[in-house]
């Protein structure tokens, strides 16, 4: 079997998700097409050469309906002759396509093929995609259960509940995540990743200055009398502050095999050594990471203690703590240059974010394997592990 190796990484700066936002005046598939073509200004490879371009996207609909990606790759000014595709696994969808993309060029199917993601949060607000009244779910899944799901806020408060996380845990590690991420901007360690638009060059829901103080005022986020009802347990520790916001974003990377990457002269940063997916319990939904993590690091036959750097996506900091219960991961090689509470979450965006920021990461401090993860709507999780190069 061929490797698999990123040969460019980048992304957009992240936008507030809302009408004011940095980002909200750019349509997303003009915010996609930024960044593919800077991955191909800045790799110098003959677009033409690209045999598949793969997007995650989440809420597809309005103006990311219709097969985004595709458009992306026409704004971008691909030729008409390179294909493209959206696929969707929820707040994985671009890890997901990471994982189709390499594992293409590992089966000899791609020489050269993008992985990218793109969410305008902005504009095409989430839940979009379900009109009122319409039931995503079907009867199957009344039936299989009957008290109902939840939302991910509530699954975020059960994961605290059951892994006995409090709020201050929760405040603290999201104060870490502001302060690593402005420390990691003031060192120039995004420089290299990031392609900045229209004037927006930093990512804009940082807060430097933020404190376990100033996150002790916010009030719970998700509070429910129904839910407190059926749920005794929670404690309602879950605020704006600790988990990740709404945002606009895009990422891409570019993946190759190792033979292709020589011949072209292109320089490979790291291979994709191994993944994994997995599905979970889709009430606590947000706990796949576990397992997937696990698996990952089986099939790389490959311990934990092996890892240098991890990037597990802060969709709540409630799942990143309850994942490093669990596995006994060291905190201080999780996100080390802050994560999704303080950089943003763009949805479809978020994965090849991660990968972007885990290549680099790497890099920049000489470490060899990276091991990326998500929790995903509906009880899924990817996860996969880097070797740098």
């Amino acid at each position: 079997m061929r490797d698999a190796v990123v040969v460019e990484a980048v992304r957009t700066p992240i936008g507030r998700g809302k009408p004011n936002g940095a980002l909200a005046h750019v349509h997303p598939v003009a915010l996609l097409a930024h960044t593919l073509r800077t991955l191909v200004e800045r790799s110098g490879v003959d677009p033409a050469l690209i045999d598949d371009v793969i997007g995650g996207t989440v809420d597809q609909v309005g103006e990311q309906a219709m097969n985004t990606t595709r458009y992306a790759a026409l704004s971008a000014g691909l030729p008409e002759t390179v294909p493209a595709t959206t696929v969707d696994r929820q707040c994985g969808s671009s890890q997901q396509a990471v994982h189709f993309a390499a594992q293409g060029v590992m089966a000899g199917a791609y020489d050269l093929v993008v992985a990218c993601g793109v969410e305008s949060m902005s504009r095409v607000p989430m839940w979009s995609n379900v009109p009122p009244g319409a039931d995503p779910f079907g009867p199957g899944i009344a039936a299989r259960y009957p008290e109902g799901l939840v939302p991910q806020g509530i699954s975020a408060e059960l994961i605290a509940a059951k892994w006995s996380i409090g709020r201050e845990r929760m405040d603290e590690f999201a104060v870490t995540s502001h302060h690593r991420a402005a420390d990691a901007w003031a060192r120039g360690l995004f420089d290299a990743e990031v392609a900045p638009l229209d004037g927006v060059a930093r990512d804009e829901s940082v807060r430097p200055g933020t404190s376990p103080e100033v996150l002790a005022g916010l009030r719970p986020a998700y509070h429910d009398p129904a839910f407190a009802e059926r749920f005794p347990q929670i404690e309602w520790n879950v605020t704006a502050g600790n988990a990740s916001p709404v945002n606009d974003g895009a990422s891409a990377v570019l993946i190759a095999s190792a033979d292709s990457a020589a011949r072209l002269g292109l320089r490979p940063l790291a291979r994709l050594r191994d993944f994994a997916v997995t599905g979970s319990d889709p009430l606590l939904m947000l706990t796949g990471v576990i397992p997937a993590t696990e698996k990952v690091l089986r099939r790389a036959d490959l311990r934990l203690s092996d890892i240098d750097l991890f990037e597990v996506n802060e969709a709540f900091a409630a799942v990143v703590l309850a994942w490093a219960q669990e596995t006994g991961a060291d905190l201080g090689k999780v996100n080390v240059h802050g994560g999704a509470i303080a950089l943003g979450h763009p949805l479809g965006a978020s994965g090849t974010r991660l990968t972007t920021t885990l290549v680099h990461a790497l890099r920049a401090r000489g470490a060899r394997y990276g091991l990326q993860t998500m929790c995903e709507a509906g009880g899924l999780a990817n996860a996969m592990i880097l070797e740098a190069l």
